[in-house]
């Protein structure tokens, strides 16, 4: 097949987004107004927490008086009783209550502020704090690359983001490397027609050795920085790798004939743990983060959890028993991501007779949740920064979906994608994630965030390890 075919040209998309807005401050309290005399109704009654006297038989202008008189009033108040003169006491109400306007029961001044030292310093911490703003998700892809030949395979993992910043896809029977620091495109592979088309691939975690699965069943071992092929595992599988996972040392495979096989690159015979429980082909494979469990998804609709300490007690190259076997979804359980800030919390995606989001106790084997999304789940990535889930969607708008952990409210849909997104890769960062749909386009989207803290490059000891060990094995 001709190579330049294949090619991977780049462009702009410039729609513009809005910015949202950020959370309100609460409102203070609303104002009361003063109480007033007004109006009375003396045949009302009150049914309220408040006492509320029967005034009708009251002196107001005498309680007025008594209510506001100084010192001084209260010896002329004295003289007035021990007098039988109304008109002295006339005089003085003219002088003390006509000239004063005053409303009875009104505020001269504010109150005074609480004296309670607690609900001081709980206001004053309220007042400092100021309101979060919620993070600016653009609504369009930032770049847009052309991916011809992309095979439109839901049960295919045809693309991987290395700890080295470089992308890998597979574009029918040619593997291409795009440098996401310099934008650079380059060709590792075109494989021949018999072995073709690439069925899988998976970045090592040294971010320099590359595991490319075949339709042959074969499965190709790459060192990307010189563009060599260190070694072909032959025998593993019976029928194409649809399925690759790194842990350390140990790259997992997973196939059409339903086997799982984990193969130590370091030795000859590379073969060294067989898992069998997938009656039909595995989809999905993905390790923890703690290397201790392995989650596998096949289009038999199972999802079995496989734990390191179970394996480790059976004999070599020997049928290892699951540590769950969960039957829930309705459909090929393609769509496998585990949380970066809870070790034992899985989720999962179903194909499109289930089209739910599902969440485990990878420790229990109980499902904490679960989310129709509407539509086909076809990837899911967890954002490392904050409490956030992307997945990827088929018909009928085969968008990405950006929920909020573990609420699951819909916070952005990202849109621009004309048929099924069927992969997504995430940056080593953590903020930008690549999606490659059957429309044959790869976009790039900054869906995450920024990144707090940069993270270190990967040790070059890791590179030699993988090195070392495929050299003398050649």
């Amino acid at each position: 097949m001709d190579a330049g075919s294949h090619s991977i040209s780049s462009g702009k998309n410039s729609a513009a987004a809005v910015q949202r807005p950020p959370l309100q401050e609460a409102g203070s309290r609303p104002y009361m107004p003063p109480l007033s005399t007004t109006s009375r109704n003396p045949a009302a009654k009150c049914y309220g927490d408040r006492f509320i006297p029967d005034r009708s038989a009251m002196d107001m202008d005498m309680a007025h008086y008594l209510l506001t008189e100084t010192k001084k009033d209260k010896e002329n108040a004295a003289a007035i009783a021990a007098s039988p003169s109304k008109e002295a006491y006339r005089r003085l109400l003219a002088e003390k209550l006509l000239n004063n306007r005053t409303r009875i029961l009104a505020f001269r001044n504010k109150p005074p502020e609480p004296e309670n030292v607690f609900a001081a310093d709980t206001v004053s911490s309220h007042q400092a704090k100021p309101a979060k703003q919620r993070r600016y998700i653009p609504q369009s892809a930032e770049r847009t690359l052309d991916a011809p030949d992309l095979v439109d395979d839901y049960y295919l993992n045809l693309m991987d983001w290395g700890s080295s910043n470089v992308l890998s896809i597979a574009l029918g029977d040619t593997m291409y490397l795009w440098d996401a620091s310099s934008g650079s495109t380059s060709e590792l592979v075109t494989v021949e027609e018999d072995n073709g088309p690439i069925t899988s691939v998976s970045w090592a975690p040294d971010g320099r050795h590359l595991a490319i699965g075949l339709n042959s069943s074969d499965i190709q071992l790459w060192d990307t920085s010189s563009n060599r092929l260190l070694r072909t595992l032959k025998g593993v599988h019976e029928s194409r790798v649809g399925s690759l996972a790194w842990n350390n040392n140990i790259l997992t495979t997973g196939g059409m004939d339903g086997r799982i096989v984990n193969n130590d690159v370091r030795i000859r015979d590379h073969a060294v743990q067989t898992y069998q429980g997938h009656s039909q082909e595995v989809c999905g494979l993905k390790w923890s983060g703690s290397g201790q469990q392995l989650a596998s998804g096949g289009n038999d609709n199972l999802l079995h959890i496989w734990d390191v300490s179970m394996a480790s007690s059976m004999p070599s190259a020997g049928r290892n028993q699951w540590l769950h076997r969960l039957e829930d979804h309705m459909a090929a359980v393609k769509a496998l991501a585990w949380c970066p800030f809870q070790s034992n919390l899985l989720a999962t995606g179903g194909g499109g007779s289930d089209r739910c989001i599902k969440f485990w106790n990878t420790h229990t084997g109980a499902c904490l949740n679960s989310v129709d999304t509407g539509s086909q789940v076809c990837s899911l990535l967890w954002n490392k920064n904050e409490r956030e889930l992307l997945s990827s969607h088929g018909f009928t708008q085969n968008q990405l979906t950006l929920w909020k952990y573990p609420s699951m409210v819909k916070m952005a849909e990202l849109t621009g994608h004309t048929s099924r997104v069927l992969f997504m890769a995430q940056s080593p960062d953590g903020c930008t994630v690549a999606s490659a749909a059957a429309d044959e386009t790869l976009r790039f989207w900054n869906v995450f965030g920024t990144p707090e803290v940069t993270k270190p490059a990967p040790k070059a000891s890791q590179s030699g390890m993988f090195s070392s060990s495929f050299a003398h094995i050649r």
